[in-house]
């Protein structure tokens, strides 16, 4: 684990990439790169949860509705839950890598 641990109102947190990120926690888009979500047997890229719904929906995953503030998904066969914010412009990479993880060598993040 590599960066710089920034105390701030209370709260330390790690900035993984400090070139990226000013040590007041604001996010520098000049030196960012943005990270998009790939469903790896087509190469396409989600740009909608429309999208995303249906190449989750293939692989046997289901809407949960149990939280009306987020758009959740389960899978039956396992205890796995993927939990997005409602907004699709919410949808940061940590959203992503979870997708990933529970869907193994089906997606994967990309930088852009």
């Amino acid at each position: 684990m590599s960066g710089v641990w920034v105390f701030k109102n209370g709260v330390v947190r790690l900035v993984e990439n400090p070139a990226a990120e000013s040590l007041d926690g604001s996010r520098q888009s000049s030196n960012t790169r943005r990270k998009v979500l790939v469903h790896t047997p087509s190469n396409e890229v989600i740009t909608s949860y429309a999208v995303l719904e249906h190449k989750l929906w293939s692989l046997g995953w289901e809407r949960y509705y149990e939280d009306p503030s987020l758009l959740q998904f389960h899978k039956r066969s396992t205890v796995h839950l993927i939990s997005l914010p409602k907004d699709f412009n919410k949808f940061k990479s940590i959203h992503m890598y979870d997708i990933v993880v529970k869907n193994r060598n089906v997606f994967e993040v990309r930088d852009v």
